[in-house]
């Protein structure tokens, strides 16, 4: 069984961000297993002839070396609304195939479509992806993540958004909130009140 896993987006035949993704892979290659060699997505990644327009969704299971890759068209998770859950003992700095620790949470989200979790005090990320916030002038994300996603990474070299503490109290300064993760870019614009997803707590 494969530890972890890259999900990446292929978008009318291009692998995005996939520096990104490679850069990952390998730390967390290195750090678990001390591997000296370095992977290159760009020469293991083929493209299927089928796969050369629209969005698909590509997940690369890996341990020490390559495990498996699948590719699969694409189908974006409506969410409209998070529950609020404290965790201070959650940790998932990698990105596991394991996530025991966060299904046990998405299982109080009652009737919401996810989880946003504050660890220590302070807003970190939902299940499954890192959030934004627009405060009328820029957008925030929160200083502490669960997981430095890449479109995370790559919109901060961008200075597209801006890394900030985000404390509970904070969140009632923010017009929206928006979910970011390889699959989901920031979509252009400013904030709108009437796209914002419901926060309960």
């Amino acid at each position: 069984m494969s530890l972890l896993f890259e999900t990446i987006r292929l978008e009318d035949g291009v692998f995005m961000n996939l520096g990104y993704h490679n850069f990952r892979l390998n730390k967390s290659r290195e750090f678990h297993f001390e591997t000296p060699d370095q992977l290159n997505l760009e020469k293991i990644l083929i493209v299927p002839s089928n796969c050369r327009s629209g969005i698909y969704k590509c997940k690369v299971s890996y341990s020490s070396s390559i495990n498996e890759i699948e590719i699969i068209p694409y189908r974006k998770r409506i969410i409209r609304s998070l529950r609020l859950v404290e965790d201070n003992t959650i940790s998932y700095d990698h990105k596991y195939t394991e996530r025991a620790h966060l299904l046990e949470l998405m299982a109080v989200r009652g009737d919401c479509d996810d989880i946003l979790i504050l660890k220590n005090g302070f807003i970190t990320d939902t299940s499954f992806t890192n959030v934004v916030f627009w405060d009328g002038a820029k957008w925030l994300t929160p200083a502490s993540p669960l997981l430095r996603g890449t479109m995370r990474e790559s919109l901060l070299n961008q200075n597209l958004i801006v890394e900030e503490n985000i404390t509970l109290d904070d969140l009632s300064k923010y017009y929206e909130i928006r979910l970011i993760n390889a699959m989901l870019p920031l979509e252009s614009g400013t904030g709108n009140r009437n796209t914002n997803i419901y926060i309960q707590r």
